[in-house]
Parts: C-alpha cells; sequence; structure tokens
C-alpha cells in the first residue's frame, strides 16, 4: 500500500488531475456568485464541491500513508501543512453562524493551485524570503516620506490645506504623488504659490518611485535566484537507500520477466 501511495503521489498525471480538480473548483465558485445559476444547478454545485473535496482528503491520506509510518515527515512541509489546513477549514458546517467562513474557507482551495504548481511555489518562497530585506528598504522608503511630508506642510499647508493641513494628510498625499494617480494637480496646485514647487515633487517621484521601487525588484531578483540555487542543490541530493531498493526491486522484476519471456522462447 506504501509503494503503491509513493508511486501515486509521485506520478506527473497524479499532479495534472489535482490541477485540473482546483481549477474546476475555481469556476465552480465563480459560477455560484451567479444567482441564475445558482438557482437551476444549486444541488450540481454542491455535489461538485463535495466531489472536490473528498478527492483533496484522498491526496492527503495517499501522501500521509506515502510516508507511513514517519508521519511527521509530511507536517515538515510547511506547503503540506497548507494543504491540509485548507482541508480542514472546508469542513466547516455551511450552516449557521459558520457559513459565512464556510464559503471564505472554499476560496482557500483556488491557492492551492501555489502549493500544487513548482514554479508558483518557487515565487512565493522568493516573496518569503525577500520581506527581511524588505524591511530596510521599507524603512529607507519611510525616512524619506517623513522628510518630504514635514517639508510639503511647512510650504504647502496654509495654501492648500485639502493635500497638507496635518502630517499625516501630508503622508497620504505624498502616497497619491508615489503611485503617480493625479499627482500634478497636487503639484499645480502648490505651484501657485511656489513656482519652483516642481522641484519637490519631481525629486519626490524621482526618489520614491523609481529608486525606490527598483530596489524593491532587485531584492525580490536576488533573492530568486538564491531559491533557484537552493532548489538545484535539493535536486543534486544523494539519492536515498529507500529509493535504491525501490530500484533494484524494480529492475529485478523486469529482469525475471525477461528470463520467463526467453524461456518460454525457448520452449517453443
Amino acid at each position: 500500500m506504501k509503494r503503491f501511495a509513493q508511486r501515486l503521489v509521485s506520478a506527473p498525471a497524479f499532479e495534472y488531475v489535482i490541477i485540473a480538480l482546483i481549477l474546476g473548483n475555481g469556476a465552480l465558485l465563480g459560477m455560484e456568485t451567479s444567482q441564475d445559476l445558482v438557482r437551476r444547478y444549486g444541488e450540481w454545485m454542491h455535489l461538485g464541491n463535495q466531489l472536490v473535496l473528498g478527492v483533496f482528503i484522498l491526496e492527503a491520506l495517499l501522501k500521509i500513508v506515502a510516508v507511513a509510518p514517519q508521519v511527521d515527515r509530511y507536517f515538515r512541509d510547511g506547503w503540506n501543512v497548507f494543504d491540509f489546513s485548507v482541508i480542514v477549514f472546508s469542513l466547516v458546517p455551511a450552516t449557521g453562524e459558520y457559513a459565512m467562513i464556510a464559503r471564505l474557507a472554499r476560496l482557500l482551495r483556488v491557492l492551492r493551485l501555489i502549493s500544487t504548481i513548482q514554479e508558483l511555489r518557487l515565487i512565493v518562497s522568493t516573496l518569503v524570503r525577500s520581506i527581511p530585506s524588505m524591511g530596510h528598504v521599507m524603512l529607507l522608503m519611510s525616512i524619506i516620506f517623513y522628510i518630504y511630508a514635514i517639508t510639503g506642510y511647512q510650504l504647502f499647508h496654509e495654501h492648500d490645506p485639502v493635500h497638507w493641513r496635518t502630517l499625516g494628510i501630508s503622508l497620504l498625499s505624498l502616497f497619491r504623488v508615489v503611485t503617480l494617480e493625479d499627482w500634478t494637480d497636487i503639484m499645480y496646485t502648490a505651484m501657485e504659490l511656489h513656482p519652483m514647487a516642481w522641484i519637490y515633487f519631481v525629486s519626490f517621484v524621482v526618489v520614491g518611485t523609481f529608486v525606490v521601487i527598483n530596489l524593491f525588484i532587485a531584492v525580490v531578483l536576488n533573492n530568486l535566484e538564491e531559491a533557484k540555487a537552493e532548489r538545484l542543490r535539493e535536486l543534486e541530493q544523494p539519492v536515498s537507500r529507500e529509493e535504491i531498493l525501490r530500484d533494484l526491486r524494480s529492475t529485478q522484476k523486469a529482469l525475471r520477466r525477461l528470463e520467463e519471456r526467453l524461456d518460454r522462447q525457448r520452449e517453443s
């Protein structure tokens, strides 16, 4: 049973089936936003959701059986823990006070695409690895925001109190500027008082948008390269004793079948 589970969960076809089910479940969740479709096919949608949940439970059981009796190996993998958590939340009854939680929990099944597709897992792992480094970039950006917000308050709060009347409003205005969303309206209003105010805004856009965003991108790309290197090192790890024994047994079986065929040919 253990060998069967190992062969099944490691088969590419098994992964494709799980991906297809996740996509199908995502389509069902989207269809449930249509009241007309719910009235017509509500029972079939419910049946489809229950079928997908049953397959997910079976998948988790197979993966646990594949590593038995060392079940803790299954839960050492963070992605397995995430998949198991999705199943647990999906078992919440969709009635009463927990109905909304159950509906939202079903949306987590779509996120299982991330844990199923290796490339998406690599991207998410890269983003998680980038959080500590991004903290320093955020600190740098916070300092820049703080300096420019106080400067903007001192320069423009009397002329344009809508955007600069307090430090908090000044920070929100700078956030609007850094998103490049209608920031020129704020600049032109400031230029009515100070014709050279464009220097303030243009310098902030250059520093806050182009420089800092490029720093974010550089951090993510650097961690992506490191994650890829780690993945390659994992793939290059020596084959385990169990894998060697499994290959030897399959080779012995193939040799026995070949000998049997040769014996039949001699007899004929």
